[in-house]
C-alpha cells in the first residue's frame, strides 16, 4: 500500500520503521533537509523535503496516488489542513495527529466530519489511558484493552517466591478454577507461545488474558492483589500528565504535580484546580522527599527526557514507592531500564504505532476492516490481534481443537454478544464474533483471520 507520511520526528521515525517492516510504499515528506538525510539514510524510502502543505510539494510525492496520507507534524492545525488538502488531491484515507485538549473533546466529531478526516491519533492521551488503567492495577506492568475494556491483556513479572515457579500451566488452571490463559512468556530474550505442559519460573514475564473481573479474581488468589493508587505523584507538567490528572482526579484519586517551569505551573493551577501543583525541580532528591515521595502510593515521571525520567523513577523505587512509571521513548534506553528493574515503561510513540499499524492492515485487507486492534508485545516478537468474524470466514462451527492453525498461534479469547471469554477445544468460532488471537511476529502478516489457518 502507498503511505505518505508527513513529519519526520519522532513519531513519524517510529511510523516509517513499523509501517516499512509491513511491507508498504513509503513516502516521507519533511521541510527539514537534515531529517530526510537522516531518514533516507536509515530507511528505504522515498523522501521529499518541502512544506506539506504546499500543493507541488504533495504532487512531488504523488499524493493522488497515496491510499493512505499520515501528517504527524508539531501542529496540530498543519495536520489537519495537510490532511484536507490531501484527500482534495485523491488521497484515499487522511490521518492526523491531534494532541491538544481543546481538540478532543465532542466538537472533534464535527471536525473530522468537517475536514473528511479518516482517523486522529492522539499520542499523550494513548500514554495517559496506558498508564490510569496500570494505575487501576497495580500489580501489572503493562496492561492492552480490547473490545471497548470488555477483554483484558496484562503483563506481570514471576519475582521471587511465587506460587507460580516451577508449575505447568495444565496444573495452574486446575488449582485456579477461573476463566484466564497464560498466552505469552519471556525468558530471557526469549518468547514462547505456550502450550499446557510450559512450566513457569521465577523472572518470567507473562502476558495474562481474561476478562476483567477473573484477572481480579486471579491475582487475589496468587496474592498478587494491590490496593489502587490513592495518591499520585507525577513529575513534568506536560500535555500527558493533563491528560493523565484529568482522570485520576475524576476517579477520586489525590494528585500531586511537580514542575521546575512557573509558566506550565500556573496553567495548570488554573486547568486543574483539584491538584495540588509544585514549582520546583524533580530532579533535585530534596524537592522529591519534602513534597512526600515516600508516601505516595504511585510516582509517574513525564518529563521531556528519557534519561531523566529513568533516573528519577529508580530513585522513586529507592524509596519503596509501590508503583513507579516512566515515559521513555527510546527504545534502547526502555530495554536498558526493563533490564534494571524499572517498574513500568510507556511509550506515547508505541500506542501511537500500535493504532496506525492496525489501521493500516485493515485498509489492506481486501475483504473488509478485519483487524480492529493490534498491539506489539515483548518489544515487537509478539502481536495481540482483534478481529472481526465475517460471514464468510470459512472455519465457523468448528471446534478449535480440530482447526489447522499456524504454528506459534495462539485463539486466546472471544467476545460473543459482549461476553467475553477464554475458549477451550470444544468452544466454535461464528460469525459476529470478535476472535482475540496471539502471534509471534514474523514474514507474513496477519491481516485476515484467515491468516491464522494453515
Amino acid at each position: 500500500m502507498k503511505i505518505i507520511i508527513v513529519g519526520g520526528g519522532k513519531i513519524g521515525a517510529t511510523l516509517i520503521e513499523s509501517l516499512e517492516n509491513e511491507g508498504h510504499d513509503i513516502t516521507v515528506v519533511d521541510r527539514d533537509q537534515k531529517v530526510i538525510d537522516e531518514i533516507s539514510n536509515i530507511y528505504d524510502v522515498m523522501c521529499v523535503c518541502g512544506n506539506g502543505v504546499d500543493n507541488d510539494t504533495l504532487k512531488e510525492a504523488e499524493v493522488s496516488k497515496a491510499e493512505l496520507l499520515i501528517s504527524v507534524t508539531d501542529s496540530d492545525e498543519i495536520n489537519m489542513l495537510i490532511c484536507f488538502i490531501a484527500k482534495k488531491m485523491g488521497a484515499s484515507y487522511t490521518v492526523a495527529r491531534v494532541r491538544n485538549p481543546e481538540f478532543n473533546d465532542k466538537r472533534m466529531g464535527q471536525v473530522k466530519q468537517y475536514l473528511d478526516l479518516s482517523l486522529t491519533i492522539n499520542p499523550e492521551f494513548l500514554a495517559a489511558l496506558e498508564i490510569f488503567n496500570i494505575l487501576k492495577l497495580p500489580a501489572a506492568i503493562n496492561i492492552e484493552t480490547f473490545s471497548r475494556r470488555n477483554f483484558s491483556m496484562i503483563e506481570l513479572v514471576l519475582k521471587e517466591g511465587t506460587h507460580l515457579d516451577g508449575m505447568n500451566l495444565i496444573e495452574l488452571r486446575k488449582k485456579y478454577n477461573l476463566n484466564f490463559l497464560i498466552s505469552v512468556v519471556k525468558r530471557g530474550d526469549e518468547v514462547y507461545i505456550p502450550d499446557g505442559n510450559f512450566v513457569l519460573k521465577t523472572g518470567d514475564h507473562i502476558c495474562l488474558t481474561a476478562n476483567f473481573i477473573e484477572i481480579q479474581k486471579l491475582l487475589k488468589m496468587l496474592g498478587l492483589a494491590k490496593k489502587q493508587s490513592k495518591s499520585v505523584m507525577i513529575l513534568g507538567a506536560t500535555t500527558t500528565c493533563y491528560y493523565l490528572a484529568k482522570m485520576l482526579i475524576r476517579s477520586g484519586t489525590d494528585v500531586t504535580i511537580i514542575d521546575k517551569d512557573i509558566n506550565r505551573c500556573n496553567q495548570f493551577a488554573e486547568k486543574l484546580p483539584e491538584a495540588v501543583i509544585i514549582n520546583g525541580d524533580g530532579a533535585e532528591q530534596e524537592v522529591l522527599m519534602e513534597e512526600g515521595i515516600a508516601s505516595t502510593d504511585a510516582f509517574v515521571s513525564l518529563t521531556g527526557m528519557d534519561e531523566e525520567n529513568i533516573l528519577i523513577s529508580f530513585f522513586a523505587q529507592s524509596q519503596n514507592v509501590p508503583r513507579v512509571i516512566a515515559k521513555v521513548n527510546r527504545n534502547e534506553l526502555a530495554a536498558m531500564a526493563e533490564k534494571l528493574g524499572l517498574d513500568s515503561i510507556v511509550s506515547p510513540k508505541k500506542a501511537v504505532s500500535n493504532v496506525v499499524t492496525s489501521y493500516a492492515r485493515a485498509l489492506e485487507n481486501s475483504l473488509g476492516s478485519n483487524v480492529e486492534t493490534m498491539y506489539k508485545l515483548m518489544n515487537g516478537s509478539v502481536e495481540a490481534l482483534e478481529f472481526n468474524v465475517q460471514s464468510d470466514f470459512k472455519s465457523q462451527h468448528i471446534p478449535l481443537k480440530d482447526m489447522q492453525l499456524k504454528k506459534d498461534v495462539l485463539i486466546a479469547g472471544i467476545i460473543r454478544k459482549r461476553k467475553a471469554f477464554v475458549p477451550i477445544g470444544d468452544d466454535e468460532i461464528i460469525a459476529g464474533d470478535k476472535i482475540i488471537v496471539i502471534a509471534k511476529s514474523g514474514d507474513q502478516k496477519m491481516n485476515d483471520l484467515a491468516d491464522i489457518l494453515r
